[in-house]
């Protein structure tokens, strides 16, 4: 199996490739985010994953770089991760009051072939109307700050979603069946 570098830090993407049984290395990228929403929601979450791809690929010779970039589009409004608890706060409140669309973009750079994939998925999530008190008292379990939308899937936020439709890993950050088949296209065959 050919070096595989994940340029993220996010536990949730670590977790992610394990469950898949990918062996890898994660790579933190300086790259900032844009949150400017400008041709689409799609094309900005793949620019930020390439540009994220790109700058962990600089430090290496060989090998497959992944990397994402997960938002929540309220309206026409882009949502990441929340600056501090109070934006946290007025993020779940107003993510809570109708459904919301999750948008992750994928890249991956395959250094050895010179190869660059891009794409996205999107997962709409309906979620139960939250009072101030339900998510004070989330928020004193769960840190918000790491989480685009402030709220967690796969952990205690669960318990607020009423529904999705789409792909539930999308949701955590990284959309494996999507993944899997850009990595197909690079002959990395999860199941060979």
């Amino acid at each position: 199996m050919r070096k595989i570098i994940l340029a993220s830090q996010s536990k949730q993407r670590q977790r992610l490739l394990k469950q898949i049984g990918l062996r890898f290395i994660s790579a933190k990228s300086d790259v900032k985010e844009d949150m400017r929403l400008k041709s689409g929601c799609a094309d900005l979450v793949m620019d930020n994953a390439l540009k994220k791809a790109k700058d962990a690929a600089k430090r290496y010779r060989s090998g497959i770089v992944i990397a994402a970039d997960t938002v929540v589009l309220s309206g026409k409004k882009i949502i990441g991760k929340p600056k501090d608890l109070d934006d946290a706060f007025r993020t779940l409140k107003l993510i809570s009051r109708r459904p919301q669309w999750v948008y992750t973009g994928m890249a991956v750079i395959d250094i050895d072939n010179k190869k660059v994939l891009t794409d996205y998925e999107k997962t709409k999530i309906y979620m139960y109307r939250l009072s101030d008190r339900q998510i004070k008292n989330y928020f004193r379990k769960v840190s918000p700050l790491d989480k685009a939308g402030s709220f967690d899937i796969q952990g205690l936020g669960s318990i607020f979603i009423n529904r999705i439709e789409g792909c539930f890993n999308n949701v955590i950050g990284l959309p494996l069946a999507k993944l899997a088949k850009m990595l197909k296209k690079i002959d990395i065959d999860l199941f060979a």
